[in-house]
């Protein structure tokens, strides 16, 4: 059953595009720019169906599922189910078999103890081989193979150190990955969620629809596509190629691989042409290492207000700094939100926290609460263990541990004291988001961290591994433009970005302000509290600590004053250079300290009461 001609009188307020998607017929599938009104065209083509259709909606998330029910309903649609491909399976598989499920994976430590393992001679070689065993079984999982010996877990492994490690060990780690598997299957230990949704697929479902609406298809994983190919119904999925950003989850890009009929919504309600253009020379970067086709995007947007603000980054430590800049130049009336709750971003996926590598460092072993960390004699074990494991997040916390030190405690506190109750970011003078994080969001102004990806690091990054001689990784630089490109199109009407992000050539606009690195965080700040509070007698104010600035960045970079005690006259010119507006980034340089000292100092002399 297909849309039948005449069921539909008016398509008043759809564009070309969108019309043209509605009366389509067969398998089809739409490549949607972001804030393209992608859901309002799925809804009225599932309003267009026959009477009595039996539509499936498949949503991304719980959240969205939430979102898009409400949307049916209040359409009038009670004939569409809206689910996600976990709630599809859990139905299927969880509650037939009785099993028990997990809140999240296996831990490291928690791998390392169901399986028995050793070190083998390897310091740490346990836990370096439950962390693989855990990527693999995830790996799998999220394939369409039906047997773990069908993938080559070498595959995904890219550092040398880890590729030598995985190596040496494979055998050990796939049977260790089987092992897992076959444990759950039996209901001998919990299931995770990734588990039963790969049982629901090779159990070969038929499901009982006439049509089936695949919503965000770039980040679906090869498991839940291999199910969705395989039903009789008719099959319509949509999302943006240039918005996968989970390949480190094992996304693909669905739609290129799903066949049918190409449709485009290529117009974006949501920003105004500048925004429009800059999303599109971002994209056309991916022309230096494939051929691509042109990438048109229309921004429609017409929104004025500057409500809503968001600080997005690309990685939780580039957005940490972000914040502690933001209510270091911010003195008072500043209430913050972190997209997914702060907490968040202080531990990883694997249950370490910032603390328990705050405490490694400073060997204070009996205040280590994970397993892993615990196990660790040092820094320097801990960044090898990284190392052959490739754990980002574990990364990311040991910058952020050697860049602060103790001014961790102080930093996060001071963070949370701003921080918004509950879930009610409307009251936020900034919202702060990873784009992780920010995927699906809109903000009416946003503000770029400069931690992407640019275009002279793409091109240099090309030129090395082309020296090399090694094969280009595509798949990964697509997914940093796209990261890039779905930050920068979080914007509803003005987008601050650092001079670094825009692509050469790049005409101005009033829609997109160009930063430089001194300036990006004190304009953001500018817009929510331009107070300052007044230069206490004896500071000599802004111009007397210009020129002394000035000769010190023209000195070799030195951190030989990093730890020696403030003095009254350095307090001084700090607090000076504070009341003036300087950000903390600039003073850090200044005194040659780091930004946690220099955000500690401030707060002992009072500068935030």
């Amino acid at each position: 059953m297909d849309f039948i001609p005449g069921i539909m009188n008016s398509y008043k307020g759809l564009t070309e595009e969108q019309i043209a998607i509605i009366r389509s017929t067969g398998n089809i599938r739409i490549n949607a720019v972001a804030g393209s009104g992608k859901t309002t065209t799925i809804i009225e083509y599932a309003a267009s169906r026959p009477a009595g259709s039996r539509i499936l909606y498949l949503a991304f998330n719980k959240s969205v599922r939430l979102e898009a029910t409400g949307k049916f309903e209040a359409r009038g649609l009670r004939n569409v189910k809206v689910e996600t491909a976990h709630s599809l399976a859990y139905r299927h598989i969880v509650y037939p078999y009785g099993y028990n499920v997990r809140a999240d994976s296996y831990k490291t430590y928690e791998i390392v103890d169901l399986l028995e393992l050793s070190s083998n001679g390897e310091k740490h070689a346990e836990y370096i081989l439950a962390n693989h065993i855990s990527r693999f079984l995830t790996f799998f999982c999220n394939s369409e193979k039906p047997k773990v010996q069908d993938l080559n877990y070498m595959d995904i492994i890219h550092d040398d150190a880890a590729r030598g490690f995985v190596g040496k060990f494979y055998t050990i780690i796939e049977n260790g990955v089987r092992q897992i598997l076959a444990r759950m299957d039996k209901g001998a230990i919990d299931i995770t969620h990734d588990f039963y949704l790969k049982k629901f697929q090779l159990s070969d479902p038929m499901l009982p629809y006439d049509y089936i609406l695949f919503d965000e298809g770039q980040d679906a994983s090869e498991v839940m596509l291999d199910v969705f190919l395989k039903q009789k119904a008719t099959k319509v999925i949509v999302g943006d190629v240039h918005q996968q950003i989970y390949g480190w989850r094992h996304a693909i890009n669905s739609l290129e691989r799903a066949d049918f009929k190409t449709f485009h919504l290529s117009a974006s309600f949501r920003f105004p042409q500048d925004i429009a253009r800059l999303a599109s020379g971002i994209l056309d970067w991916k022309k230096k290492l494939h051929d691509l086709d042109p990438v048109t995007i229309t921004g429609m947007g017409s929104d004025n207000k500057e409500v809503s603000k968001a600080t997005i980054a690309r990685t939780n430590l580039g957005l940490l700094l972000k914040a502690i800049e933001y209510v270091t130049d911010n003195r008072k009336g500043q209430r913050i939100y972190f997209e997914g709750n702060i907490s968040s971003y202080t531990y990883a996926d694997d249950g370490a926290s910032l603390y328990d590598v705050l405490n490694l460092q400073n060997n204070q072993r009996d205040r280590i609460r994970d397993k892993l960390i615990q196990s660790m004699k040092d820094m320097d074990e801990l960044e090898e263990y990284i190392e052959k494991t490739e754990d980002v997040q574990l990364s990311m916390m040991a910058e952020i541990v050697k860049e602060y030190g103790d001014e961790i405690y102080g930093i996060i506190k001071s963070l949370k004291d701003l921080h918004i109750a509950g879930d009610d970011k409307s009251g936020a003078d900034m919202v702060f988001s990873t784009v992780h994080r920010a995927k699906g969001m809109e903000y009416d102004v946003v503000y770029l961290v400069d931690d992407f990806i640019t275009e002279e690091r793409l091109e240099k990054l090309k030129d090395l591994e082309m020296a090399k001689g090694r094969p280009l990784h595509i798949a990964k630089w697509n997914e940093e433009i796209n990261l890039l490109y779905v930050a920068v199109t979080r914007a509803k009407y003005k987008l601050y970005i650092p001079g670094t992000l825009i692509p050469k050539g790049f005409p101005a606009g009033k829609h997109v302000v160009t930063q430089t690195a001194n300036h990006a965080n004190t304009q953001a700040a500018s817009h929510v509290n331009t107070s300052k509070k007044p230069i206490p007698p004896g500071h000599t104010g802004k111009s007397a600590h210009l020129s002394r600035l000035q000769a010190a960045r023209q000195k070799p970079e030195s951190k030989k004053d990093a730890y020696q005690p403030w003095t009254a006259d350095l307090d001084k010119e700090l607090t000076t250079m504070a009341y003036t507006g300087a950000p903390i980034g600039t003073m850090a340089e200044y005194f040659g300290r780091t930004k946690g000292a220099v955000y500690s100092r401030l707060k002992k002399l009072g500068y935030f009461s």
